[in-house]
């Protein structure tokens, strides 16, 4: 029975000494009571280090070669028609072996994957410095690339399963994002600086003490649980999938040197296409799919996806183009061009973990991509204005430092967001098919932005055949004219993934 205080209101019964409950109280049953949320990781923040570096490796390397491929081409005695495979290599393998990558990941274990894509990844780095001719170099590139598509989604796996609080999550993806964005850009920096002060070697032996310090981390600080019991990989999905994201990417790499009309580029992309198609429809019947297509079904995932491969279609000519620019217009050194890109890095890291990762928690994930994308927009419309005799603090380095807070702005949110409600054994490809996304939409508007430039640069040109013979000035002039229209275009696809996001990244319920 209750007793009764002064007041007159019931006061509960004393609990029983046997049970220990209140005799006049409904307890739900044991079976009900929800487990303890469990304790967070403490060694988490070390692991977020480990991870990060990983990364920072990974993107680095697709850019830090860039640079050094003059004098590598030099030093191995390359052709012109050859020398694309240092970079061709790379992107095939890791754009192609992504989604492998990711399942192996939830088969074989999150950490193992990822150390074992490390150990591969600074090998092959080794390997590649070590290069006597190009075909030993062009294979040690593929891989490198092979390495860090199975290193690439295990580290994000493990970077969604290890943060699970909101505002811990925003602070790591806002670290993941500003490495994923800016490190393309740090990899400009880095080789330019090993290119001119060392050799074009270190370019690659660069990764093997990044790769040997992470390594020493991970079995110290990285926590994952064994990899999926009972599970096997899809055979056919893979070979579909794989084959088909691989003859995507080579015919987009294959588009420039030899025109989009050419029978064998459009026999790729029909037949990555063909294979992609068989992929989707298989995967709909495979009993354990590569891909589990309920992961690519949801709206908010499907909308942060097609955000992620817009951005990188809009932004990767940046990194092209404005290298050109530097060094072939404005006549600077390679340690001076990549310095130039570091208020973009800057940037990044400003928008991704000061501004993004702060509001995230409060603010909802679309009004931050959108918001991003318009920011990069402004910033690609200033740099369409460059000109021959442009200067870079004035007029440079504004559209660098909107370019840099977009991305960070953008990348982050979209991370956080596509790898958000993931079942812990689907995690890593999860994270394989938005590493994916990027590197197709890396590879596309490459190929897209340079092909639209290299047009316009050859129209200014035609254009100016009544006048005198052709000088510097002239091809110089043709050539910021070609960028700034391939900038214009840019700028119309970032404005385009800003819709998207703020159409598709919108809960069901978004009061909003």
């Amino acid at each position: 029975m209750s007793k009764k205080r002064p007041g007159g209101k019931s006061l509960p019964s004393a609990p029983s000494p046997a049970t220990g409950r209140s005799p006049d109280r409904e307890v739900p049953a044991a079976t009900e009571v929800p487990a303890p949320a469990p304790a967070p990781d403490p060694k988490r923040w070390w692991a977020l280090a480990v991870i990060a570096l990983a990364q920072l490796m990974v993107i680095l390397d697709g850019t830090v070669v860039n640079i050094a491929l003059p004098s590598a081409q030099h030093a191995l005695g390359m052709s012109d028609a050859d020398r694309q495979w240092v970079i061709t290599a790379y992107t095939l393998a890791f754009g192609g072996l992504l989604l492998l990558g990711g399942r192996i990941a939830d088969l074989v274990g999150r950490r193992r994957a990822f150390v074992i894509g490390l150990a591969g990844f600074a090998a092959a780095s080794a390997l590649g410095g070590a290069a006597a001719g190009p075909g030993m170099l062009f294979a040690a590139r593929a891989l490198q690339g092979a390495f860090a598509a199975v290193l690439a989604p295990s580290a994000l796996s493990l970077l969604a399963t290890t943060f699970t609080d909101p505002k811990e999550r925003a602070r790591a993806f806002g670290v993941y994002g500003a490495l994923a964005g800016g490190g393309s850009a740090v990899g400009l920096i880095v080789g330019g600086l090993l290119t001119e002060y060392l050799n074009w070697r270190w370019s690659l032996y660069v990764n093997v003490p990044i790769a040997l310090a992470a390594l020493l981390g991970a079995p110290v600080f990285l926590r994952d649980r064994p990899g999926r019991r009972g599970g096997h990989l899809d055979v056919p999905g893979a070979l579909l999938g794989c084959g088909g994201l691989v003859a995507l990417v080579y015919g987009f790499s294959e588009a420039e040197p030899r025109g989009w009309s050419s029978p064998f580029v459009l026999t790729l992309l029909v037949a990555g296409v063909l294979l992609l198609a068989a992929f989707v429809w298989w995967q709909s019947r495979a009993g354990s799919p590569l891909l589990p297509l309920r992961l690519v079904k949801d709206r908010v995932r499907a909308g942060s996806l097609a955000t992620m491969g817009l951005a990188t279609i809009g932004m990767f000519g940046v990194f092209l183009f404005l290298t050109y620019y530097l060094q072939v217009v404005l006549g600077y050194p390679p340690v001076r061009t990549g310095l130039a890109f570091v208020p973009i890095s800057a940037g990044i890291v400003i928008g991704a973990t000061q501004i993004a990762a702060r509001l995230l928690p409060r603010t909802a994930p679309r009004i931050l991509m959108s918001s991003g994308m318009v920011l990069a927009a402004v910033g690609m419309v200033l740099l369409s204005r460059l000109t021959v005799h442009a200067q870079y603090v004035p007029h440079v380095l504004p559209a660098l430092l909107l370019l840099g807070v977009g991305m960070g702005l953008t990348f982050m949110p979209v991370y956080a967001t596509a790898t958000a409600g993931v079942p812990a054994q689907d995690a890593g490809v999860a994270s394989a098919v938005l590493n994916t996304v990027q590197q197709m939409g890396a590879s596309l508007g490459t190929v897209l932005l340079n092909t639209v430039a290299t047009s316009a640069t050859g129209r200014y040109v035609d254009a100016h055949e009544r006048g005198p013979a052709h000088d510097g000035a002239t091809l110089d002039a043709g050539m910021v004219h070609g960028f700034s229209v391939a900038y214009w275009c840019s700028a119309g696809v970032l404005l385009l993934a800003a819709l998207v996001a703020g159409l598709t990244v919108r809960p069901s319920k978004d009061p909003s």
